[in-house]
C-alpha cells in the first residue's frame, strides 16, 4: 500500500514539474516574439497616408520605432520626426534638415515640372560633354602643318594597317594647295604607298586605309615616313613636309587603331656632309638641374658592311673638363642608313658647371660577332669646346631654358686613338 501511494505522489511531482516547464518556455517565445514585433514591421503592413491641399504628406509618426515600406533598415527613434519626401511607388525619403544641402540632394524640378513630385533628378548635360580636341586649334607659330593618321598592327596576319585621316594647315607655295602624301616603311625606300590628290585645299580630308605586309619580328625595327606634296599644274610634286613615327614607341596591337597627330618637319635644304648628318634637341631645365638630349635621326651615314647585317646606334656621353661623366645609347637601328631613334636621355648637371660641360654624340655602327666602328660624332658645348653651329645650339639652349631646340649637325671623323 505505501508503495501505490509513493508512485502516485511521484507522478503529479512529475506531471507538476512537466507543466511548469511548459509555462516558462511558453513564457520566453512570447516576450520574443513580442520584440521581434516591437522593432519591425511585416512588409505587407502599411498605413494611409493624407492628402492635403494637393500635397502628399508622410504617415503620422509611430510610437514605436519601426521602417517605411521599402527601406531595408530600421528607422532609429531620433529620426522618425524629420521631414520626408515622396519618391515614387509610395516609397519615402528622408530630406536633408541642412539648408545649405538641400539643393544638392533634392531632385532639381525645371520650371516646367514643378508640383511633379514622382520626378527623382533630371539629366545634367554638361556631363555628357565630350572634352574639347585642342588639336585642331593650337598650332606652334611657323607649323608647316599638321597630320592626322591610325596605326595597327594585326600580328596573326602580320599586316600593318594604316589610316590617313586627314591634314590641317598646310602650307603651299602658292594659293592653292593641291595636296597628296606619300607612305615609306623605312629603311624600304623604293617601295611606298600614295594617297589621292585633293584639289584646292589646305586641310584636305582623306579617310584612306593603307596595308603593309611586315613580320612581327622586324615590326620594331621599321619607321613610318608620311610625306606630304604639293601638286602643281604641270603635275609636278612640291614637298611641303614630312612625319616619321618608329614604330617602336608606340602599342600596335589592340581592339582599335590608334589615332596620333604629328606636326610635320622640314626637310633640311643642306646636301648631306661627307659622313652624314645628325637631328638632335637640346633643353636644360635650370629648375630641376636636368639636361635633355632627344635623338631623333640621321641621313646619309657612310656603312661599311652589307646593310643587312649592320646595326646603327648612337651613344650620348656627358664630359666635364674633358672627362667622361655618364654615357647612354639609343636602340639599334638595323640596316639603314637613314635611321630614326626619337629617343630621350637626361642627365644631371648644375647650372654651375654648363660652363664646363660638354656633350659628345657618336654614331657607331655594329656587326655580329664584331667589335662597334665609330662612323662620325658631334660635340657641342660652350665656346672652350665647340664652334659655329655646335655652339650656337648649346647658346639656345641656355637661353630658351625648358625649351626643346631642334638642329641638325654634320658629323665629323672621329680622332684615331
Amino acid at each position: 500500500m505505501a508503495e501505490k501511494v509513493a508512485l502516485v505522489v511521484g507522478g503529479l511531482a512529475g506531471a507538476l514539474l512537466l507543466l511548469l516547464l511548459l509555462i516558462w518556455v511558453s513564457c520566453c517565445l512570447w516576450k520574443k516574439l513580442r520584440t521581434l514585433s516591437t522593432y519591425e514591421e511585416l512588409p505587407g503592413s502599411t498605413t494611409a497616408s493624407s492628402v492635403q491641399g494637393g500635397k502628399l504628406y508622410p504617415p503620422p509618426a509611430r510610437t514605436q520605432t519601426s521602417r517605411p515600406p521599402g527601406v531595408p533598415f530600421v528607422v532609429p527613434p531620433s529620426l522618425q520626426d524629420q521631414d520626408w519626401v515622396p519618391l515614387h511607388r509610395g516609397e519615402w525619403a528622408q530630406a536633408p534638415q541642412d539648408p545649405c544641402l538641400s539643393s544638392e540632394f533634392l531632385p532639381r524640378l525645371s520650371s516646367g515640372s514643378v508640383g511633379n513630385t514622382g520626378t527623382v533628378g533630371t539629366i545634367n548635360p554638361d556631363l555628357y560633354k565630350f572634352l574639347e580636341d585642342k588639336s585642331e586649334t593650337n598650332f606652334p607659330e611657323g607649323c608647316l602643318g599638321r597630320l592626322w593618321f591610325s596605326v595597327e598592327y594585326q600580328q596573326d596576319a602580320e599586316r600593318l594597317l594604316v589610316g590617313l585621316i586627314k591634314a590641317r594647315r598646310l602650307r603651299a607655295p602658292s594659293e592653292s594647295c593641291s595636296p597628296l602624301v606619300k607612305l615609306h616603311l623605312l629603311p624600304d625606300e623604293r617601295r611606298f604607298l600614295q594617297s589621292k590628290t585633293k584639289r584646292k585645299t589646305s586641310s584636305p580630308q582623306f579617310d584612306e586605309h593603307f596595308i603593309f605586309q611586315v613580320s612581327s619580328k622586324n615590326i620594331t625595327q621599321r619607321v613610318l615616313r608620311f610625306s606630304v606634296y604639293h601638286v602643281d599644274r604641270q603635275r609636278k610634286h612640291q614637298l611641303l613636309g614630312q612625319v616619321f613615327f618608329p614604330l617602336r614607341n608606340e602599342p600596335l596591337a589592340g581592339d582599335c587603331p590608334h589615332v596620333i597627330w604629328r606636326d610635320l618637319e622640314a626637310e633640311s635644304g643642306e646636301p648631306p656632309s661627307e659622313f652624314g648628318d645628325l637631328q638632335f634637341c637640346l633643353s636644360y631645365n635650370d629648375c630641376l638641374c636636368r639636361l635633355t638630349v632627344v635623338v631623333l635621326r640621321a641621313k646619309g651615314l657612310q656603312l661599311q658592311e652589307d646593310t643587312s647585317f649592320v646595326s646603327v646606334f648612337v651613344k650620348v656621353s656627358l664630359m666635364n673638363h674633358n672627362k667622361f661623366v655618364k654615357c647612354k645609347k639609343t636602340s639599334a637601328v638595323l640596316g639603314s642608313a637613314n635611321p630614326v631613334y626619337s629617343e630621350t636621355f637626361s642627365f644631371k648637371a648644375d647650372p654651375a658647371e654648363l660652363d664646363t660641360a660638354s656633350l659628345s654624340l657618336t654614331v657607331l655602327q655594329s656587326t655580329r660577332g664584331e667589335n662597334s666602328h665609330q662612323l662620325g660624332r658631334v660635340v657641342v658645348g660652350p665656346y672652350m669646346y665647340a664652334r659655329g653651329r655646335q655652339l650656337e645650339h648649346w647658346n639656345a639652349m641656355l637661353s630658351k631654358p625648358k625649351e626643346l631646340v631642334k638642329r641638325w649637325h654634320a658629323l665629323c671623323p672621329t680622332p684615331e686613338p
